[in-house]
């Protein structure tokens, strides 16, 4: 693990990832990492609030040079939250849209991608989103009201996802306590752009509004009643990809010392 060496802590602020269904729109994103490529099948027509609030982002290309800042190993790959400034070495806060309505139609079966969102208030995702690893569907269909999926990665693209979970993980405290790093820092290193795992853009390459049928998961599993639980907690195995309340404006350049695999 990494000790918690956050050079610089700026201005904090609350902030914040069965049955076929019967239609699907299907536009697709192509996304470009320092670890692969693939593209993702949004589901437009199933979860429209959602598609329409990642893809504002997309077209305004704030996810241009994101971090994957939290992998729990078997459970979920998270992104969306910061991104990388090279001219300063700094992570910063991805900008966020007002929170979307939750849409928890289809469940959380591996493959998919899903919005994260606070603990205890299931209308509160923003810009973060996470890469279910295995079959959530028992613990993410259920807490927090559902979490809301929104589409499906295609064809070998969990092979990169995969690669991207099996890289090792260290704690350089909230909220990065579960980073993956795809290179390791030396002693006292800033880290840059070789150390994080970079998702350097996500653009549309399919807009058309044709059914993919044969990448619809399966209807959620949560029972037809309103209300959420606890959710759950950033870094948590239970908590999915609640964002929990992270404390920063933006992130100064980290740099780390004693680095030990988790």
């Amino acid at each position: 693990m990494l000790p918690n060496t956050l050079s610089k802590l700026l201005a904090p602020a609350a902030l914040c990832c069965g049955l076929i269904a019967p239609l699907a729109s299907a536009t697709v994103v192509h996304v470009k990492t320092s670890q692969g490529d693939f593209d993702i099948n949004l589901f437009d027509s199933t979860t429209p609030k959602t598609v329409a609030n990642f893809l504002s982002y997309v077209e305004r290309e704030d996810y241009s040079n994101v971090i994957v800042h939290r992998s729990v190993p078997g459970f979920v790959v998270q992104s969306g939250g910061y991104t990388y400034n090279p001219e300063s070495q700094r992570l910063d806060v991805v900008a966020q849209d007002p929170a979307v309505d939750n849409e928890p139609e289809l469940s959380n079966v591996r493959g998919t991608i899903a919005m994260a969102k606070l603990g205890s208030d299931p209308n509160s995702a923003t810009s973060q989103w996470f890469f279910n690893l295995t079959n959530n569907a028992a613990n993410l269909d259920n807490q927090n009201d559902g979490f809301t999926v929104f589409g499906v990665v295609m064809g070998d693209g969990m092979d990169v996802i995969d690669a991207i979970a099996d890289l090792p993980v260290y704690n350089a405290g909230s909220p990065l306590n579960s980073l993956p790093l795809q290179s390791e820092p030396g002693e006292d290193e800033t880290l840059t752009d070789e150390h994080f795992v970079i998702i350097e853009s996500i653009t549309v390459i399919d807009p058309n509004t044709d059914t993919n049928l044969e990448l619809m998961p399966p209807k959620t599993t949560k029972p037809p009643t309103n209300g959420g639980d606890n959710g759950g907690n950033n870094g948590g195995s239970g908590g999915g990809g609640s964002t929990g309340l992270l404390a920063l404006l933006a992130l100064a350049g980290l740099s780390f010392r004693r680095l030990l695999n988790r």
